[in-house]
């Protein structure tokens, strides 16, 4: 059965019930839905650590109690030693997943935190800095449970982490991952996390703290210098926004796939009269997805080296030439590639005010290169893998550049005045399950709850699987699946009811008139919503 959502003045949501209610002890606070974001993502950082972490990115969606909607960038460029000759002349063929040389990029995470400090300040927060991190300081110090889904996990090249500088004493026991309701202490992290919270976030790359990590990553052979550090700051931008007959929707620009996300909701609409739950509903997603892949595969990069406007591709008359080449009779054949994986979270944040909040962070891969800085506790991560070795790729590797991001936070607001708040985790699944919890709801009709709870679906491959199918959780009609299978779909179905790898997804409305926010998240995740 779908989880109760919570119905309150203010919520939150996040994949740990621990970040939650971080979240929500701000709110209780009168804290604003930024500062309570704040506060979840340190400690999600601290509690969900194969999933994300401050060694990682972050992108932001917040939108203004006066309808203004704006972007935080706050993912890291590629060091000034990460180039292409370099890692040929180690005989790579492509950017190794673990270790040293996969940490190649500089986090972004805690800049995109300082950026949307100064906006939660704007916006007339005043809970001091050491307040929003203290719950993370705290569980970090103090030590929490493993996680259920941490300890389900089978991390891609899972032998290889055992290896890297500090994963083994970190986040091992007796050189096995712990079992779930293990407590673990992560002391390191907790006194960086601290010393953010008494110096500032600037300290993370103009101070102590950015001092000692650019030492340890140069002691393990990092391609990131203490200048790649010493010169990162997040960075706003406009954000991309689609207008649908009955929304408009949100999401951010490159390098985050957020325009494959609007294409798929704009490609779905202009197939028309389809009824939901219905194998052409989940058709027209999947059919909508192939196309809209297709343009973030040869469009999507860093923002500053973009060779087309990503708004053109929104375009009435664009979306419609696209949604004509779909047939709704058969599945369109689809090029097998490499496809974006990841290990994230999204979290998002509502408050009284009507501040909403949709963020997501990550590492990239589970545990990223698995690289634990001795003396800061920070995990980095590998999103570098996302760069190419050929300088002739859409994404080449290079020093400075943005590497292309499947991190997409999304927002909307309805015709009606009601705002959401939404998205998931998941690499190339996360504008796909966007896409199947948005029209389930706003489309559809469907509850809150329902919408996330309800079955889903994956065209491509997912962790641990290359099979570029349509998986498909095992609540699916039958009949549905047999007509898929007829239109020339290849489904595989994954044998479990609520699946991890098809995303831990989340979902806040705030209703007009009353401002009752409505909030759920993932029976898939440890976590939920909570509110005040």
């Amino acid at each position: 059965m779908p989880e109760t959502p919570v119905f309150a003045r203010a919520a939150c949501a996040a994949p740990h019930h621990l970040a939650a209610e971080a979240g929500r002890a701000i709110l209780a606070e009168g804290g604003n839905a930024v500062e309570a974001m704040l506060a979840m993502a340190a400690t999600i950082a601290v509690v969900y650590p194969h999933m994300n972490g401050i060694g990682g990115d972050g992108f932001w969606l917040v939108r203004g109690p006066n309808g203004a909607v704006r972007a935080i960038e706050a993912c890291g460029p590629a060091g000034s030693l990460a180039t292409i000759r370099r890692y040929r002349d180690k005989g790579y063929d492509a950017i190794p997943e673990r270790g040293p040389d996969a940490a190649l990029t500089v986090a972004g995470a805690v800049g995109g935190w300082a950026l949307a400090h100064d906006i939660a300040r704007d916006l007339g927060g005043r809970l001091p800095l050491g307040l929003l991190l203290s719950d993370a300081v705290r569980h970090a110090r103090e030590g929490v449970a493993v996680s259920p889904s941490e300890a389900r996990y089978v991390p891609k090249e899972f032998d290889t982490l055992h290896d890297q500088l500090g994963f083994r004493e970190t986040f091992l026991i007796d050189g096995k991952s712990p079992k779930a309701g293990t407590v673990r202490a992560l002391p390191a992290l907790a006194a960086t996390l601290e010393q953010l919270g008494h110096a500032g976030l600037d300290d993370f790359y103009r101070g102590d703290v950015g001092r000692e990590v650019a030492a340890d990553l140069e002691r393990a052979g990092s391609p990131v210098t203490r200048s790649d550090i010493e010169r990162y700051r997040a960075v706003s931008r406009a954000p991309l926004s689609l207008k649908l007959s009955g929304a408009t929707v949100y999401n951010c620009p490159p390098p985050s796939q957020g325009l494959a996300a609007l294409m798929i909701l704009g490609l779905y609409e202009r197939l028309g009269g389809i009824r939901p739950e219905t194998a052409a509903h989940y058709h027209g997603l999947i059919e909508a997805t192939k196309r809209a892949f297709r343009v973030r595969d040869a469009v999507v990069t860093d923002f500053d080296r973009l060779r087309h406007d990503p708004a053109a591709f929104l375009a009435p008359e664009r979306l419609e030439a696209e949604a004509a080449m779909i047939r709704m009779d058969r599945a369109s054949p689809y090029p097998v590639r490499p496809v974006g994986d990841g290990d994230t979270v999204w979290m998002g944040a509502i408050d009284q005010n009507g501040v909403a909040v949709s963020y997501i962070q990550s590492v990239y891969w589970e545990f990223g290169s698995g690289l634990v800085l001795p003396r800061t506790g920070i995990t980095w991560q590998n999103r570098g893998v996302a760069f190419s070795l050929d300088p002739r790729s859409v994404n080449p590797l290079e020093p400075g550049r943005r590497p292309f991001h499947t991190l997409n936070p999304a927002l909307a607001v309805l015709a009606d005045g009601r705002v959401l708040s939404y998205g998931s985790m998941g690499g190339d699944g996360q504008p796909q399950f966007q896409a199947q919890v948005f029209t389930r709801y706003a489309t559809y009709g469907m509850g809150v709850a329902e919408a996330v709870d309800a079955p889903r679906f994956l065209f491509g491959r997912t962790w641990g699987a290359e099979s570029m199918t349509v998986k498909v959780e095992d609540r699916f009609e039958s009949s549905c699946i047999a007509a898929l299978a007829r239109m020339g779909h290849e489904v595989e179905e994954l044998g479990g009811s609520y699946i991890d790898s098809l995303g831990h997804a989340g979902l806040l409305v705030r209703h007009p008139g009353n401002g009752r926010i409505e909030a759920t998240h993932d029976p898939r995740s440890d976590g939920g919503a909570a509110g005040v």
